[in-house]
């Protein structure tokens, strides 16, 4: 049996090195830009018009004319909930202990040229959605890989990756991360922290996307400013670093500054690697899993939608990112070593940055980021998965779906994942190909939409949430 799970471990580790590997990065970022060359970089050009249309809109009703199950705003919030998670707390420091300061430049720009990826995901997803046996907007990429390429079997292999990657990226991940982190802090034991967080999503999950939506739209503002203002107290607390940080940002995205231990010349390659990496991974821009929520919004225009898509990587990565790395690199955090001397990486990076600047409560700050992070992508990803197990088998097998999922998160908080982790991972990367292959075999509609949408004056000036 070892034997067995030995050789899926190195079958997987080959498999993941060219998941994530600088290839696909390439390819995703390139993606991106090839929307934002075509579209004479919109995101850019358009990215006022994307607040007034997102976040001065934010809490507006809809119209009932417009056909959807949720609003633009819950879809966002089912969106994000599913996209901000341990990676902005974890992810942005191990980019940094791995590629240096450096690191963070080069995730601001998988989120410059990512808005665009997304917000071409988004407006496919509006444009092919379909309603499922029960009357409800579904779709995403296995609907506009079949509806708009005719590609079934594309479409097929983007689900069932999807299916399963969610209960483990999701789900089990997600909720161990958490059980870790309440353990390390309040001494709650992992088992306790699996019941209630099983229970508290049993609740939510249960209702469907309606219920989903109602608890994200409220929990993931409350979340965000949470940690935003406990990241921004120790960013102005330590104001007097802020230059040289920023120095630090720039001259190791160029330069060979390199890391506690690391090796001149390299340190760029690393800066460029992990930073692209823990960019995509944070905001899912390119993986096709967010689509899935805003497919089910109420718009009057794919593009319209698609706007919330670019105001969603830029909160997940140019707002929450920045703050966690900030908060790392003023408190000179990221120079720190452990006990044994090793240098810190992951949550134990950051929670050393918030307690360095906020004792007592800093790490507690840490705690329950992660808490209501990881709690709000099991929410978030337990409809993504649902919904692609809903596209292969029919609307029958979301209950199941569900009796299955909510087990599981009591499991990861007391089970070694780290065979589910990388199995995970590879899965959710490995979602990426036929979505960019969707996306860009659709490229045109995509530009068409964007053309249609802006010559037309009463869509561009219409006030669609009143």
């Amino acid at each position: 049996m070892y034997g067995f799970i030995n050789s899926i471990e190195q079958i997987n580790s080959t498999i993941n090195s060219l998941v994530w590997g600088p290839y696909m990065l390439v390819l995703l970022v390139g993606t991106g830009i090839y929307f934002t060359l075509r579209t004479n970089f919109f995101q850019i050009r358009k990215f006022g018009y994307t607040l007034k249309e997102t976040l001065m809109k934010m809490f507006s009703k809809t119209e009932d004319l417009e056909e959807g199950e949720i609003t633009p705003f819950q879809a966002l919030s089912t969106a994000l909930a599913a996209t901000v998670g341990t990676g902005n707390i974890a992810g942005v420091a191990t980019a940094i202990a791995l590629g240096g300061p450096g690191a963070v430049f080069w995730m601001w720009i998988s989120a410059l040229f990512g808005m665009m990826t997304k917000f071409a995901e988004v407006v496919l997803s509006i444009q092919y959605r379909e309603k499922n046996d029960d009357g409800d907007w579904v779709g995403g990429p296995m609907y506009y890989i079949r509806n708009g390429l005719n590609i079934k079997w594309l479409a097929g292999l983007f689900a069932i990756l999807g299916a399963f990657a969610a209960f483990g990226i999701g789900n089990m991940v997600q909720s161990n991360s958490v059980a870790e982190s309440i353990n390390a802090t309040f001494g709650i034991p992992h088992w306790i922290t699996g019941v209630v967080l099983a229970l508290g999503a049993a609740l939510v999950i249960f209702g469907g996307i309606g219920r989903i939506a109602k608890v994200t739209e409220r929990l993931v503002p409350l979340m965000a400013v949470f940690y935003i203002i406990g990241g921004l107290v120790i960013v102005i607390i330590n104001s007097a670093n802020i230059p040289s940080a920023f120095s630090a940002i720039f001259t190791g995205a160029f330069s060979s500054q390199s890391v506690v231990g690391g090796v001149a010349g390299v340190a760029v390659m690393n800066a460029v690697r992990f930073g692209i990496a823990r960019g995509v991974f944070t905001n899912e821009a390119g993986l096709g899993s967010g689509p899935i929520a805003h497919a089910a919004a109420k718009t009057d225009h794919p593009v319209r939608q698609g706007l919330w898509g670019i105001f969603e990587v830029f909160v997940d990565t140019i707002v929450i990112c920045t703050i966690t790395a900030l908060a790392i690199i003023t408190t000179g955090a990221w120079t720190h070593t452990d006990a044994a001397g090793e240098a810190l990486t992951g949550a134990a990076l950051t929670t050393e940055a918030f307690n360095m600047g906020l004792p007592g409560p800093g790490g507690v700050i840490v705690s329950i980021g992660i808490l209501l992070f990881a709690f709000s992508t099991i929410l978030g990803w337990s409809y993504y998965g649902e919904k692609c197990a809903e596209y292969l088998f029919g609307s029958k097998v979301t209950k199941l779906y569900r009796i299955v999922w909510i087990p599981l998160i009591f499991i990861g908080t007391v089970a070694n994942l780290e065979l589910v982790w990388n199995l995970a991972d590879t899965m959710n990367g490995l979602m990426a190909v036929p979505n960019l292959i969707g996306i860009l075999g659709l490229s045109g509609v995509v530009f068409k939409l964007v053309k249609e949408f802006f010559s037309n004056k009463d869509l561009v000036d219409s006030s669609n949430s009143k």
